[in-house]
Protein backbone atom coordinates (compact mmCIF):
# COMPACT_ATOMS: atom_id res chain seq x y z
CA UNK A 1 0.00 0.00 0.00
CA UNK A 2 1.26 3.45 -0.93
CA UNK A 3 1.66 5.83 2.00
CA UNK A 4 2.18 9.55 1.63
CA UNK A 5 4.71 9.74 4.46
CA UNK A 6 6.94 7.09 2.86
CA UNK A 7 6.75 8.80 -0.52
CA UNK A 8 7.69 12.17 1.00
CA UNK A 9 10.70 10.48 2.62
CA UNK A 10 11.72 8.98 -0.73
CA UNK A 11 11.56 12.39 -2.37
CA UNK A 12 13.80 13.92 0.27
CA UNK A 13 16.22 10.98 0.02
CA UNK A 14 16.66 11.87 -3.64
CA UNK A 15 18.58 14.95 -2.46
CA UNK A 16 21.25 12.90 -0.67
CA UNK A 17 24.76 13.67 -1.85
CA UNK A 18 26.27 10.33 -0.81
CA UNK A 19 24.83 6.81 -0.78
CA UNK A 20 24.05 5.19 2.56
CA UNK A 21 26.56 2.61 3.82
CA UNK A 22 26.17 -0.69 1.96
CA UNK A 23 27.43 -3.37 4.35
CA UNK A 24 25.74 -4.38 7.58
CA UNK A 25 28.90 -3.62 9.56
CA UNK A 26 29.17 -0.10 8.17
CA UNK A 27 25.47 0.53 8.77
CA UNK A 28 25.77 -0.74 12.35
CA UNK A 29 28.85 1.42 13.01
CA UNK A 30 26.97 4.45 11.68
CA UNK A 31 24.03 3.79 14.01
CA UNK A 32 26.38 3.32 16.97
CA UNK A 33 28.02 6.70 16.18
CA UNK A 34 24.59 8.32 15.94
CA UNK A 35 23.66 7.00 19.40
CA UNK A 36 26.71 8.36 21.24
CA UNK A 37 28.68 5.11 20.89
CA UNK A 38 26.03 3.14 22.75
CA UNK A 39 25.63 -0.39 21.44
CA UNK A 40 22.87 -0.91 23.99
CA UNK A 41 20.68 1.82 22.45
CA UNK A 42 21.22 0.44 18.95
CA UNK A 43 20.38 -3.07 20.18
CA UNK A 44 17.11 -1.80 21.70
CA UNK A 45 16.33 0.11 18.52
CA UNK A 46 16.82 -2.95 16.30
CA UNK A 47 15.44 -5.55 18.70
CA UNK A 48 18.64 -7.60 18.95
CA UNK A 49 21.14 -8.27 21.72
CA UNK A 50 23.92 -5.85 22.57
CA UNK A 51 26.47 -8.59 21.81
CA UNK A 52 25.01 -9.00 18.30
CA UNK A 53 25.51 -5.29 17.64
CA UNK A 54 29.11 -5.53 18.89
CA UNK A 55 29.76 -8.45 16.52
CA UNK A 56 28.47 -6.48 13.53
CA UNK A 57 30.60 -3.49 14.53
CA UNK A 58 33.72 -5.72 14.60
CA UNK A 59 32.69 -7.43 11.32
CA UNK A 60 32.45 -10.81 13.06
CA UNK A 61 28.96 -11.16 11.56
CA UNK A 62 28.57 -9.95 8.00
CA UNK A 63 25.19 -11.17 6.71
CA UNK A 64 22.09 -10.18 8.75
CA UNK A 65 18.76 -11.97 8.62
CA UNK A 66 16.42 -10.39 6.04
CA UNK A 67 14.15 -8.73 8.63
CA UNK A 68 17.15 -7.33 10.53
CA UNK A 69 18.70 -6.11 7.27
CA UNK A 70 15.47 -4.25 6.46
CA UNK A 71 15.25 -2.66 9.92
CA UNK A 72 18.92 -1.74 9.82
CA UNK A 73 18.68 -0.07 6.41
CA UNK A 74 15.47 1.75 7.36
CA UNK A 75 17.00 3.15 10.57
CA UNK A 76 20.13 4.30 8.72
CA UNK A 77 18.01 5.97 5.99
CA UNK A 78 15.99 7.85 8.60
CA UNK A 79 19.15 9.32 10.12
CA UNK A 80 21.33 9.71 7.00
CA UNK A 81 22.47 13.24 6.09
CA UNK A 82 20.11 15.23 8.34
CA UNK A 83 21.43 18.60 7.18
CA UNK A 84 20.95 17.74 3.49
CA UNK A 85 17.45 16.47 4.33
CA UNK A 86 16.62 19.72 6.18
CA UNK A 87 17.95 21.89 3.34
CA UNK A 88 15.92 19.97 0.75
CA UNK A 89 12.73 20.35 2.79
CA UNK A 90 13.45 24.04 3.38
CA UNK A 91 14.04 24.66 -0.34
CA UNK A 92 10.81 22.87 -1.27
CA UNK A 93 8.85 24.74 1.40
CA UNK A 94 10.16 28.20 0.54
CA UNK A 95 11.07 28.43 -3.14
CA UNK A 96 10.83 25.28 -5.21
CA UNK A 97 7.64 23.51 -4.24
CA UNK A 98 7.21 19.82 -4.92
CA UNK A 99 6.14 17.79 -7.96
CA UNK A 100 3.43 15.22 -7.42
CA UNK A 101 2.51 12.36 -9.73
CA UNK A 102 -0.62 10.66 -8.42
CA UNK A 103 -3.04 8.11 -9.73
CA UNK A 104 -6.04 7.82 -7.44
CA UNK A 105 -9.78 7.85 -7.17
CA UNK A 106 -10.96 11.37 -6.49
CA UNK A 107 -14.36 12.03 -4.94
CA UNK A 108 -16.04 15.41 -4.95
CA UNK A 109 -18.53 17.41 -2.97
CA UNK A 110 -19.87 20.09 -5.29
CA UNK A 111 -22.79 22.39 -5.89
CA UNK A 112 -26.17 20.83 -6.79
CA UNK A 113 -26.54 20.00 -10.47
CA UNK A 114 -22.92 19.03 -10.98
CA UNK A 115 -21.45 15.55 -10.93
CA UNK A 116 -19.96 14.24 -7.73
CA UNK A 117 -19.14 10.74 -8.98
CA UNK A 118 -15.73 9.55 -7.87
CA UNK A 119 -13.39 8.55 -10.68
CA UNK A 120 -9.79 7.54 -11.19
CA UNK A 121 -7.49 10.27 -12.44
CA UNK A 122 -3.78 10.46 -13.15
CA UNK A 123 -2.37 13.89 -12.31
CA UNK A 124 1.16 15.24 -12.57
CA UNK A 125 1.58 18.79 -11.35
CA UNK A 126 3.69 21.12 -9.28
CA UNK A 127 2.47 21.98 -5.82
CA UNK A 128 3.52 25.48 -4.71
CA UNK A 129 5.91 25.96 -1.77
CA UNK A 130 3.06 26.72 0.66
CA UNK A 131 1.48 23.32 -0.01
CA UNK A 132 4.86 21.56 0.22
CA UNK A 133 5.52 23.28 3.55
CA UNK A 134 2.12 22.18 4.81
CA UNK A 135 2.82 18.55 3.88
CA UNK A 136 6.28 18.52 5.47
CA UNK A 137 5.01 20.21 8.65
CA UNK A 138 2.21 17.67 8.96
CA UNK A 139 4.65 14.80 8.46
CA UNK A 140 7.08 16.18 11.06
CA UNK A 141 4.19 16.65 13.49
CA UNK A 142 3.57 12.91 13.24
CA UNK A 143 0.09 13.10 11.74
CA UNK A 144 -1.46 9.89 10.48
CA UNK A 145 -1.39 8.88 6.85
CA UNK A 146 -5.14 9.55 6.62
CA UNK A 147 -4.54 13.15 7.66
CA UNK A 148 -1.62 13.45 5.19
CA UNK A 149 -3.93 12.09 2.49
CA UNK A 150 -6.52 14.73 3.39
CA UNK A 151 -3.90 17.50 3.22
CA UNK A 152 -2.73 16.19 -0.17
CA UNK A 153 -6.33 16.14 -1.42
CA UNK A 154 -6.82 19.73 -0.24
CA UNK A 155 -3.62 20.79 -2.02
CA UNK A 156 -4.65 19.05 -5.25
CA UNK A 157 -8.14 20.54 -4.95
CA UNK A 158 -6.74 24.03 -4.59
CA UNK A 159 -4.07 23.82 -7.30
CA UNK A 160 -5.71 21.62 -9.93
CA UNK A 161 -9.46 21.48 -9.49
CA UNK A 162 -10.11 25.03 -8.26
CA UNK A 163 -7.15 26.53 -10.17
CA UNK A 164 -6.09 28.64 -7.16
CA UNK A 165 -9.56 30.10 -6.68
CA UNK A 166 -10.32 30.91 -10.34
CA UNK A 167 -13.01 28.23 -10.82
CA UNK A 168 -15.12 25.53 -9.14
CA UNK A 169 -15.75 27.53 -5.98
CA UNK A 170 -17.00 25.33 -3.15
CA UNK A 171 -15.65 22.11 -4.68
CA UNK A 172 -14.24 19.82 -2.01
CA UNK A 173 -11.92 17.03 -3.17
CA UNK A 174 -11.48 13.70 -1.44
CA UNK A 175 -8.64 11.29 -2.21
CA UNK A 176 -10.07 7.81 -1.66
CA UNK A 177 -8.19 5.00 -3.42
CA UNK A 178 -4.50 5.78 -3.80
CA UNK A 179 -3.16 3.63 -6.64
CA UNK A 180 0.24 5.21 -7.27
CA UNK A 181 2.06 8.23 -5.86
CA UNK A 182 5.45 9.86 -6.39
CA UNK A 183 6.85 13.10 -5.07
CA UNK A 184 9.90 14.86 -6.49
CA UNK A 185 11.74 17.87 -5.12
Amino acid sequence: MVTIGDELDKAVQGAFTRPIPKTAGAQMRYLVRQHQRSTRRVAELLGVSQRTVERYVKNQIKKPRPELADRLEREVRVRWQPQIRAKAKQAAATTGGIMIDVQARFGYTAAPGSTDDARVRHLTLALPPEQAARLFQAQEAGLTDDRLRQITAEALGEVYFRDNGRRAHGLEVELTDLIDLDFEL
